[in-house]
């Protein structure tokens, strides 16, 4: 093994593992602090994950106050106070516009590049770390080095560099193929960081029963759908939205943000209940459906239900309404019209897990916070050593609250590492 070597200068030596949202914000901030910072990334390109996130669109923050942020916050949201007092949203917002991103907000205050490409964020960040001096290096980092309980610097290789600080920024464990693959909870663990248990957060569900699969590629608008827990009864979620049907369960935005609320799911603990027709309470919703049926009066039953939903679910529909696909629309009773009613407005789904950890777009839980000090991401246990992003057992609902709690984090831990407050 080579002997440690340190760059020869009066700065302050500042390493960041990880060239994603976190990492290239860290670096910039804290080479904008004075530091001198070299940025490691094991990739060949940065920011390979924030390319495909928002389905390539990049949703980079949520443009709401400080309270409704941390209300979009299910796990340790006091934890980000200080942080998100030192970088808000609208320092998210300015920092990408003064760097030649122009954006716009959406609906649910969702903030996406106007030109709707994920690149121009990245190319951004990279524009920024070249202006600043950081200097980017594409290599593995295998261990971190730590004497007397602190950082001294780290090892790639055969080769051990010396530093005063030390950033992780690896993100967590899901879409490994971007290179989250869990190494920054390694290296935690390693220097005896606490490392709460690991779960796919904002994922695909994965359903119980056929119904799901009969209905693959069925996307609902403006339904409504709760998530009880059938053990207890409690509603644990429940929002208006955007589904899709899939061959193993439910996706879409209202599945993701409820696969958040349910990190100790098991087969037939909840149920998903969608109602297709929110904005109809029942009875104005039976008199809907015998609005139809007078149009429809001749009709056999499967043939009367186009006006009321989507073809691929009619069939499905009928069978769970278990009435005679052929029966005359002229001789459905009433009690067959109020069973119709309560499955419409509530299509039960049991649910059986979720789908694997690297289809999550993030991860759930991480480097315990109660080991990181909120006013600067240091360590508790490791003096010299800052964690951000991602591998902070911290994480949020979908709609650019994760992205925001990245650059909130890495604000202060660059700023922090750079001046070692």
């Amino acid at each position: 093994m080579t002997s440690m070597t340190k760059k020869d200068s009066d700065a302050r030596s500042v390493a960041v593992i990880g060239g994603g949202a976190a990492g290239m914000m860290a670096a910039i901030t804290a080479a904008e602090s004075g530091a001198s910072v070299t940025l490691f990334e094991k990739n060949d390109r940065m920011g390979k994950k924030l390319r495909i996130t928002g389905k390539g669109r990049c949703n980079v923050t949520n443009r709401c106050d400080q309270n409704e942020f941390l209300a979009n916050i299910p796990t340790n949201p006091r934890f980000l106070y200080t942080a998100l007092s030192r970088f808000s949203t609208e320092d998210t917002v300015a920092f990408f516009e003064e760097a030649g991103v122009p954006l716009k907000t959406e609906r649910g205050k969702r903030v996406f590049p106007v030109s709707d490409k994920a690149g121009d964020i990245v190319s951004a960040l990279e524009r920024r770390c070249k202006e600043t001096g950081v200097e980017i290096v594409h290599r593995r980092v295998d261990a971190l080095l730590v004497e007397d309980g602190r950082m001294v610097g780290l090892r790639h290789g055969s080769t051990e560099e010396q530093f005063d600080a030390v950033l992780v920024c690896t993100g967590g464990r899901s879409y490994p193929m971007t290179g989250s693959d869990g190494d920054g909870y390694r290296f935690a663990s390693d220097v005896g960081h606490t490392v709460t248990p690991l779960y796919p957060s904002l994922v695909p569900l994965v359903a119980q029963g056929k119904l799901c699969a009969s209905l693959q590629g069925l996307s609902l608008k403006n339904v409504s759908l709760r998530v009880k827990n059938t053990q207890s009864g409690k509603t644990v979620y429940e929002d208006f939205g955007e589904m899709l049907f899939t061959h193993f369960g439910l996706t879409g935005p209202l599945i993701l943000s409820a696969s958040a609320h349910l990190s100790d799911i098991t087969p037939g603990k909840y149920e998903a209940c969608i109602d297709l027709k929110p904005a109809l309470d029942e009875k104005t919703l039976d008199a809907r459906i015998l609005s139809d049926f007078s149009k429809y009066q001749n009709r056999d039953f499967i043939n009367a239900l186009d006006d009321l939903l989507p073809q691929k679910m009619i069939e499905p529909f009928i069978r769970l309404c278990e009435i005679d696909p052929r029966k005359k629309i002229n001789s459905v009773t009433r009690e067959e019209r109020e069973r119709m009613v309560r499955t419409l407005k509530g299509i039960r789904v049991p649910l059986h897990g979720f789908r694997p950890i690297d289809e999550a777009i993030i991860t759930r839980g991480g480097v315990s916070i109660k080991e990181v000090n909120p006013k600067t991401m240091e360590s508790k246990l490791i003096k010299g050593l800052y964690f951000a992003g991602e591998i902070l057992d911290v994480d949020g609902y979908t709609g650019g609250f994760n992205l925001q709690i990245a650059f909130s984090t890495a604000v202060v831990a660059g700023s922090s590492a750079a001046w070692e407050i």
